[in-house]
């Protein structure tokens, strides 16, 4: 399954080390994951995933596919700034943030729209949210039925 990885272009160290743990964890389990191809949680998770062999994809934001963090297998310039929020989530079967400001709200918006089982490390508590405190339980969470 694809695995939509939500959270902060400028993530703190405790964030980046969740998304590098979960990163892995998704590709250990055959997931590819697909984010926004940037920096902060977008590489760490790319950068997990990459370490144990898995696949990647990030849609930027911006019209440059050379822009995307060194970790990101399949790269997709947009062009569209922050409206390609609604691909990274439209692209992934579930969906996992780890942290975030606005631009993940956004995100968590998209999910609902798009009907897709949303599991949150330390994000926003929002509907449809279901917060879980390690990697290895969102995974799951994103695993299970729903």
């Amino acid at each position: 399954m694809r695995v939509s990885v939500v959270g902060s272009g400028t993530a703190t160290a405790t964030e980046r080390e969740r998304a590098r743990n979960l990163g892995r964890l998704l590709a250990r389990r055959d997931h590819v994951v697909v984010c926004g191809g940037l920096g902060g949680v977008m590489e760490a998770v790319c950068r997990g995933a990459d370490a144990a062999g898995g696949e990647t994809i990030g849609i930027l934001p911006t019209a440059d596919p050379d822009d995307a963090n060194p970790y990101v297998d399949t790269a997709i310039a947009t062009g569209m700034a922050h409206a390609r929020n609604a691909m990274v989530v439209m692209n992934g079967d579930a969906v996992v943030a780890v942290g975030g400001s606005a631009g993940t709200l956004s995100e968590l918006g998209f999910a609902g729209v798009f009907d897709r089982p949303v599991a949150g490390l330390d994000t926003h508590d929002v509907p449809g949210v279901e917060p879980v405190a390690t990697p290895e339980a969102a995974v799951d969470y994103v695993e299970s039925p729903h």
